[in-house]
């Protein structure tokens, strides 16, 4: 997508053109303007855009990047596309542009939704900001949905619910991890950390060793 044309500015607007843009279209596009809800929906879409825009055309290295990226020869097909967003992520991650990864990321997702690698990766970045878990989170539900015997999102999932205190839904979620993957370091180090389930939560007829003995292999 064309963040200038999102935005409705030249390539070479100057940053306060940007941001004018970017709070003129919030007013005149925000969700609670509309009360059907397709068209509240639609808007919503677009409000996402439109910050992932402002987000990468109001920073400067950002927006180097962005306009170097325009001046490559375009990929059309959106597997493609999705490809090269996901790379180039991985890229900003290393050198802690996180914001930008995101943007990436959100492109890598929008061109290839099927693709639950994108989704967790996504979700990765989205919980390093406290105010972004509940979005990590369904980002994490897409990826068990396309892939539900990958253990690695029900790790992931485990762990931002024990970040948030709900101990019952982590006990859930590192359980199936365990399942799928009972011998993983980083798994069984999380479902001792999480510890047996709370009278009245998780059900554990494993017994008092908790989650993790209720998969260790019998001699």
């Amino acid at each position: 997508m064309d963040y200038y044309e999102i935005l409705g500015i030249a390539k070479d607007a100057p940053a306060p053109d940007v941001r004018k843009a970017y709070l003129r279209l919030v007013r005149e596009r925000h969700p609670d303007r509309f009360q059907d809800p397709a068209e509240k929906g639609k808007a919503e879409e677009f409000l996402k855009q439109l910050t992932e825009a402002f987000n990468t055309l109001s920073n400067e290295r950002s927006r180097q990047q962005y306009d170097a990226d325009l001046s490559k020869p375009k990929l059309s097909a959106p597997a493609e596309i999705a490809e090269d967003a996901y790379q180039r992520a991985a890229q900003m991650m290393q050198a802690g542009d996180f914001q930008e990864a995101l943007n990436l990321l959100r492109s890598a997702v929008h061109h290839m939704p099927d693709e639950p690698r994108y989704h967790g990766a996504l979700a990765k970045v989205l919980s390093k900001n406290p105010h972004w878990v509940r979005e990590a989170m369904e980002q994490l539900e897409h990826c068990i949905r396309l892939k539900p015997n990958d253990p690695g999102p029900h790790y992931e999932m485990a762990r931002l619910y024990l970040g948030q205190g709900l101990k019952k839904r982590a006990a859930r979620s590192i359980e199936t991890a365990l399942r799928l993957a009972p011998n993983h370091p980083e798994i069984k180090r999380l479902a001792a950390e999480i510890g047996p389930p709370n009278p009245g939560d998780v059900t554990d007829p494993g017994g008092p060793g908790g989650l993790l003995d209720r998969f260790r292999r019998k001699p």
